[in-house]
């Protein structure tokens, strides 16, 4: 990727503005909102925005300082950002890793008639890489065992009464993430009335606490990675490979223990079900994509796994 960044200031926005077109290359196309889907944390997130026009709206906090970003796709090799607030410099650099330059989609190549076909309708997607671990962890530890729209609802509570507005002309209310020393913390009863139960809420405080280890482990090769990030307490399996996904651009990172994946991969692809050992044994053959096979499937309409019963009841923690 090749891009350029322009500063200024304008009487109308007073934090700082950065301007900038980044060009990618024609031989790596790239769906920008299929790509950045993963982030959001469902409709109503309060940090990502599917806008009428397209364009993808993000807040997230920098070292540097909170940052508002827009993503607009001007075809298929090109892109507009801007960035408003204290980190939009810092954010624009990240901009190549957040679509996925470091991806490499070209070497997947599934013998599976059904994989290949999720491919060819998925041109274009892409790993993302944010690199802000702790904005990834925190919603996915809220989404460990409880039906995720409840784990939705609880981000959007915490992020609205814990973070800050996001800067610059946002097309509607968005919040930059809390810091790790403002998750540290948030009072219990807070958790609780956001639905949050205990054990999720000392797994998020915990985690927050761990800030310079999670600085190292970000630099780290995302399965080296995966394995640091099961270190801390109340992290596992799942829950490092749904943060490898997002901040971490791993296109390895098999969400295993997830309620629905493994029916999902058994139903969509062999025509039954299978249970995450099954799963495992199955994919092994497409390492190191197979947390792309999963994306491909689910970006193209493919993911397949018939209903059997009622939908999963939302579990409220606020009455315990």
């Amino acid at each position: 990727m090749e891009g350029r960044s322009i500063q200024s200031r304008t009487g109308a926005i007073p934090e700082r503005l950065s301007l900038g077109v980044l060009t990618l290359s024609v031989a790596q196309p790239t769906n920008v909102a299929a790509t950045l889907r993963p982030l959001a944390r469902g409709a109503g997130d309060p940090c990502h925005f599917h806008a009428p026009d397209g364009a993808i709206w993000r807040a997230t906090l920098m070292p540097s300082g909170p940052a508002t970003c827009r993503i607009s796709q001007l075809d298929a090799g090109t892109v507009s950002v801007a960035a408003w607030g204290d980190g939009a410099e810092e954010f624009t650099t990240t901009v190549p890793a957040l679509l996925g330059a470091a991806d490499e989609p070209e070497s997947f190549a599934p013998q599976h008639a059904t994989l290949a076909e999720a491919q060819h309708r998925s041109p274009g997607v892409r790993i993302c890489r944010s690199g802000r671990l702790l904005e990834a962890l925190v919603p996915a530890i809220l989404e460990q065992r409880v039906h995720g729209i409840a784990a939705r609802a609880s981000w959007r509570r915490l992020v609205r009464k814990f973070g800050t507005p996001a800067p610059g002309p946002a097309p509607r209310p968005m919040w930059v993430p809390p810091s790790a020393n403002v998750w540290r913390r948030v009072p219990s009863w807070e958790f609780h009335k956001a639905g949050v139960d205990p054990r999720r809420a000392k797994t998020i405080v915990s985690a927050a606490g761990a800030g310079e280890q999670l600085e190292r482990i970000a630099k780290l090769a995302p399965a080296v990675a995966r394995q640091h990030l099961q270190t801390l307490p109340g992290v596992g399996v799942w829950t490092s490979a749904e943060v490898a996904q997002r901040a971490l651009g791993d296109a390895d990172a098999l969400s295993v223990g997830d309620f629905h994946l493994a029916a999902m991969i058994g139903w969509t692809l062999l025509g039954r079900p299978l249970d995450d050992d099954g799963m495992l044994e199955y994919m092994e053959p497409l390492r190191p994509h197979r947390y792309r096979a999963v994306l491909l499937l689910e970006s193209s309409g493919l993911a397949f796994k018939p209903k059997f019963g009622p939908r999963t009841p939302v579990t409220d923690h606020r009455a315990h």
